[in-house]
This record gives C-alpha cells, sequence and structure tokens, in this order.
C-alpha cells in the first residue's frame, strides 16, 4: 500500500492553512499513483493557489469564487483532498483542497518532475518510453495524461490515507527558497502572484522568464 522509498505522508495540518501558504511548501514534495501497473510518482515543481471566497482578495479565477456547488464540493470539504476537473473537452487538472473545512481554498498542481513509472507515463501520453522528462509531465493536462487521472475515479480521494491510490508524500528532499509569479493561462484574477515553481526547473511549465521574486521558506 505504501511507497515507503518516498518517505512518509504529510498530515491533515499541512493543508489546513491559506492557499497562499500551503502552495510553495508542497513544492519538492512527492506526489503518488498506485496503478495496476505499479506506483507513478513525480517531485511537485510547480504549484498555483487559488483562493477561497472568504478571501477579500476576490479571486475571481477560483472555481470556488462563487460559493459550494456540486462540482466544487470538495473544494469545501476537509484539507487534503483531491478535486478533478475536466477542460477543453479533453485534460483534467488535478487540484488539492487545503484551508479549514467550508473555506474553499484549492492548489493546482502544474508540473511534476518524474520519479518513478516513467515508461508507463510515456505509454500513458502516447510518446516513446525514452521521452525526455518534461513531456511526460510539465503542465496539468499532461501529468493528469501521464499520471491516468480522472475525474470519475479520482475526485474526492483523499491525498493523507495510506490506502488511498493517490497519496502526497515528504521523502526528505528540501527547498530552501521558490519563484512566485502571476498564474498563467487565465484572464480574471491574473495580477495575482500565486504561481509557485522551483526557478528555472526544466519540467516547469509556462514561459521560463516570468517577472516575479523569490521567495525563501522557513525550515
Amino acid at each position: 500500500m505504501n511507497v515507503p522509498q518516498h518517505g512518509i505522508l504529510l498530515s491533515r495540518s499541512f493543508f489546513e492553512a491559506p492557499p497562499e501558504r500551503v502552495a510553495p511548501r508542497l513544492l519538492g514534495k512527492v506526489f503518488a499513483h498506485r496503478t495496476r501497473f505499479g506506483w507513478l510518482t513525480g517531485r511537485i515543481v510547480e504549484v498555483e493557489a487559488y483562493l477561497g471566497p472568504h478571501d477579500p482578495r476576490a479571486d475571481a479565477a477560483s472555481h470556488s469564487h462563487r460559493g459550494p456547488t456540486a462540482r466544487n464540493s470538495v473544494l469545501f470539504g476537509p484539507a487534503g483532498h483531491a478535486y478533478l476537473y475536466f477542460i477543453y473537452g479533453r485534460y483534467y487538472c488535478m487540484n488539492f483542497s487545503c484551508e479549514i473545512e467550508g473555506r474553499g481554498g484549492g492548489i493546482l498542481l502544474r508540473a511534476l518532475e518524474p520519479l518513478t513509472g516513467l515508461d508507463r507515463m510515456a505509454h500513458n501520453r502516447g510518446l516513446e518510453p525514452n521521452a525526455a522528462p518534461r513531456l511526460l509531465t510539465s503542465g496539468p493536462g499532461r501529468l493528469c495524461q501521464a499520471l491516468a487521472l480522472t475525474r470519475p475515479a479520482h475526485n474526492g480521494l483523499d491525498l493523507l490515507d495510506p490506502a488511498s491510490p493517490l497519496q502526497v508524500r515528504d521523502d526528505g528532499f528540501r527547498v530552501r527558497h521558490v519563484f512566485a509569479t502571476a498564474r498563467i493561462g487565465i484572464r480574471q484574477s491574473a495580477d495575482l502572484p500565486l504561481r509557485f515553481a522551483l526557478h528555472a526547473h526544466p519540467c516547469a511549465s509556462g514561459p521560463k522568464s516570468l517577472p516575479g521574486k523569490r521567495i525563501f521558506l522557513r525550515a
């Protein structure tokens, strides 16, 4: 059931905080999916925070902006659960719920550095087995294809349950600083500096020269 080579599960309290606090601290953690072919895992290198409707900054790009609905109910539930949605009629996007229950905060998983199961990820993406890691999991749609994530199969799963096929783990990899920029690929509330990435990481998505600032994380 567990992925011992990839450390320990994160705690619920880790996610019970505002999205802009949780998001940069997710960088360097391991996201894992247990499939019938074995574990597919990747190190988180890029995320975006999306604010709940209680936040005075009025994040119109957030799925929870207008309050709870049948579609976004996971975001208003307990922290540390998977929220998936479908875009452009062909791609899924993977998100983590955060904040205390009822607040509707979320974090979009934008890019991973593949760690295990790369051949299977390439197969899922329709690529050759030796495809470059960036082509596997750089971008929210790509990584969901690579890890075979869908809303029907995975929406609402507890990421912190050792029996869950989806988990977020800490293997001891330490991130001292991250790069914060405006979010990409959105039109509303696009000025909020809520995209966080490992600076210049080859698996990060989007432009490599976005203006932003370096943020140092406390140990």
